[in-house]
């Protein structure tokens, strides 16, 4: 347990106190977000670099407080790999292709490090038996760690949106990860936690620094990565669905954004003014409302995965569908899939 308060706080340090230097960074290389369009919420040059407090403070904790192996190696160079692919988009703009070929590359060096969804569990059999793979594992982690990266990235919309929802999502992981007896996962997400969290304060509205695609790829990678590790492979009960819960809010938001713009004939990588916190600001929300709301639809999502991760199959089923309804429900309220 002290291992676990020390990943919190020393992450969390590390990452407030480097995020000046990284806002040094910023300016030097002339890494700042410029408002060009409506769809900038907002109005001043600001730098976006951030996410290089944080790429420090999860690295030189986990190098601290982790036992270091092949695949946490392997997790720690795609990371670095991620945080460079994000500091040059920044700084000079990427093309899509690019990011995604950085992406898979990445993706490839954990998979080849060893972490693999291997196997799922049959949540819908009485007995849990396992649903293995084989040949589709490659693939589908692959498909599973480029989505949840790209996932955070898009929902980084808002000042402290991204960074708050990683916070809830990985706290959420790491109790499901220690109630399920895997205590250096349950640390390994306390340190991204700490990490997002003590970025979060410069980042908070209105925000000196943005974490930019430097800190969302990173993020969204390392989550991405040990929940495959922590959650995707056990053996509990509709093991496939915690993390999908526990990271909803961007999956939610990305999953609608595409089919939105699918069901208006337009390209799925075309931003537009459509995602969560769009349609809540449409609403009247103020900035800071709505990111409280977006972080309350984290906690609550969060709180069932953790619920359900430990329940019998049968409550985990009930706490399933009220969750499914809830939000269903609460996306046609918000019209996130009409035209925008």
């Amino acid at each position: 347990m002290q291992r676990m308060i020390l990943a919190l706080i020393l992450s969390g340090a590390i990452s407030y106190l480097t995020t000046p230097v990284a806002l040094k960074i910023s300016h030097k290389l002339g890494a700042i977000d410029v408002p060009k369009d409506s769809r900038r919420m907002h109005k001043n040059p600001i730098p976006r670099l951030g996410g290089l407090a944080i790429y420090f403070g999860f690295t030189v904790s986990s190098l601290l407080l982790l036992n270091l192996d092949k695949e946490i190696a392997a997790l720690l160079t795609g990371g670095t790999l991620m945080m460079i692919l994000g500091v040059v988009d920044d700084s000079r703009t990427l093309s899509a292709k690019a990011k995604l070929a950085g992406q898979i590359f990445a993706a490839l060096i954990v998979i080849y490090g060893g972490v693999r969804i291997e196997f799922i569990t049959n949540f819908l059999s009485p007995s849990k038996n396992i649903i293995t793979l084989g040949w589709l594992t490659i693939p589908v982690t692959l498909f599973w760690i480029v989505g949840i990266t790209n996932t955070v990235n898009l929902i980084d919309g808002l000042d402290g949106l991204a960074a708050g929802v990683s916070v809830i999502a990985s706290l959420s992981l790491s109790a499901v990860a220690y109630l399920n007896g895997m205590p250096e996962v349950a640390v390994m997400l306390l340190i991204l936690a700490g990490a997002s969290g003590g970025f979060l304060p410069h980042n908070s509205h209105p925000a000196r620094i943005f974490m930019g695609d430097t800190g969302s790829l990173f993020i969204g990678f390392v989550l991405s990565v040990i929940s495959v590790e922590g959650v995707l492979k056990s053996a509990t009960t509709i093991a496939v669905v915690i993390p999908v819960m526990a990271l909803g809010v961007p999956i939610v938001d990305t999953t609608c954004a595409i089919i939105r713009r699918l069901l208006n004939k337009r390209p799925i990588m075309e931003a537009d003014k459509g995602h969560l916190h769009h349609r809540l600001l449409e609403q009247g929300f103020s900035h800071r409302q709505t990111v409280w709301i977006l972080y309350g639809m984290g906690l609550f999502l969060g709180a069932s995965a953790v619920y359900i991760s430990d329940a019998e199959r049968i409550p985990s089923m009930i706490v399933l569908l009220v969750v499914m309804a809830i939000v269903t429900t609460a996306l046609v309220r918000i019209g996130l899939l009409r035209k925008t």
